[in-house]
């Protein structure tokens, strides 16, 4: 208990020598508590206020702008409206100016960023707003430089001036004071201008609801616009070989009124043969029908009959011609052909003869024609396998008679004997 009073009185003690000796140089002590206040003071400025921390790492970004925009050195670079680093240059170049960004590199921008220079008043007070479309990488470093794409300037006050002058220039005087005549007619002016007012402080608001869609509307109009520009020359021309198909079109109006007043000629025949077959064609679609599953069954069959796996002449000569030698296959049995000894029409001539009357094999080898006539089974003694007695061989059948279905088949080629033409 001793030990502890002993420490609270050496403590009261030193107190009391240090409140004495200052005492004594209250001048000294106070011009020392002035210096540390102003040191403090300043450094919170410089800090805090400022933003200027020597301790700290930074990163230098270029931002190419076509003009300043009102943008001046040691203004605010900001994150979608957060300070984050100071401008630290405007520089002059041949395609505007180019703004250098300094901002503390724990900061992680992606380098798909936009930047836009904005103001914090009607006043001015521009800064540098840095606008990320994503937070993914890769991000930008010191030195990094963004496209001109990337960077836009606000509507400068002098083109605002030159474009409301154009929209003032639109507005017909005579209208305004008609509607300023309409106004004061009657009692009731004041309350048509407060529903004028109303109407237009309905609609800003209306629009104001709806800003994001507003604002996708005029940019998706301004691209369509910008693409009606650009193919301005296009639709020109477009509009030329319209003209000029249309003036076609106009000069064979005649016949096209021809061809539309003559050509209900031939529907109407089709349409009567339509109608004279109509009791027949449901026969004729069903046997057709028959037909036609008849054939689907038996496609493979006569894929097979009639090959269609014919390869180039490159492929054949490939398949002969391999592994270093000919390749060829060779079928020595021998092939029984019946000659039936009668006259061969030449295959250019064009006519058609009627078929050979008797037309009986003279080969009497079974193995040939095993299922003709020759080798078909008969009574004992029926020797008809052969011709008759006293045929001529060159007779030939009856002519076709002629009806009234009948299609004609005359000669098909040029007068016998042959005469070339003059």
């Amino acid at each position: 208990m001793t030990a502890q009073r002993n420490v609270f009185q050496s403590a009261a003690r030193l107190c009391v020598d240090t409140a004495k000796a200052l005492s004594r140089h209250r001048i000294s002590v106070a011009m020392t508590g002035l210096a540390l206040t102003l040191v403090l003071a300043l450094g919170y400025i410089v800090v805090v206020s400022l933003g200027v921390n020597p301790a700290r790492s930074t990163i230098a970004v270029r931002v190419p702008l076509p003009e300043s925009g009102g943008l001046l050195p040691a203004q605010d670079v900001t994150l979608r409206g957060v300070p984050i680093g100071r401008v630290e240059s405007i520089n002059l170049t041949d395609r505007g100016v180019t703004a250098v960004a300094v901002f503390n590199d724990d900061v992680r921008i992606p380098q798909n960023t936009t930047a836009r220079v904005s103001a914090l008043s009607a006043a001015g007070e521009q800064y540098l707003d840095l606008r990320p479309e994503t937070d993914q990488g890769p991000y930008l470093t010191d030195g990094s430089t963004l496209g001109e794409d990337q960077t836009s300037v606000p509507i400068a006050f002098a083109q605002l001036i030159d474009d409301f002058e154009g929209a003032l220039k639109q507005v017909d005087p005579d209208k305004i004071a008609a509607i300023e005549s309409e106004l004061r007619v009657t009692k009731d002016g004041p309350r048509k201008l407060a529903a004028l007012v109303d109407g237009g402080t309905f609609l800003i608001t209306t629009l104001d609801s709806v800003l994001p869609e507003t604002v996708s509307v005029l940019r998706n109009s301004r691209v369509v616009l910008t693409t009606l520009g650009d193919v301005h020359a296009g639709l020109r021309a477009t509009t030329e070989n319209l003209d000029g198909i249309l003036r076609g079109v106009n000069t064979m109006d005649g016949g096209y009124r021809t061809l539309v007043d003559t050509g209900a000629a031939p529907l109407k025949q089709v349409d009567d043969i339509i109608a004279d077959n109509s009791d027949t064609m449901v026969q004729l679609l069903g046997n057709l029908t028959t037909i036609g599953q008849l054939s689907v069954v038996r496609v493979p069959a006569l894929q097979a009959l009639f090959p269609t796996t014919r390869g180039s002449v490159a492929d054949a000569f490939g398949t002969i011609l391999r592994d270093g030698g000919i390749w060829a296959i060779a079928d020595p049995y021998p092939r029984y052909s019946c000659d039936y000894n009668l006259p061969r029409h030449p295959p250019s001539q064009a006519d058609f003869p009627e078929p050979y009357r008797y037309t009986y094999c003279a080969n009497p080898d079974p193995s040939v024609l095993i299922r003709g006539a020759r080798n078909a089974p008969r009574p004992p003694g029926d020797d008809t396998a052969g011709p008759p007695e006293g045929y001529n061989p060159l007779a030939t059948t009856d002519p076709t008679p002629v009806g009234p279905q009948s299609v004609p088949t005359p000669y098909g080629g040029p007068p016998m004997p042959y005469e070339p033409p003059n």
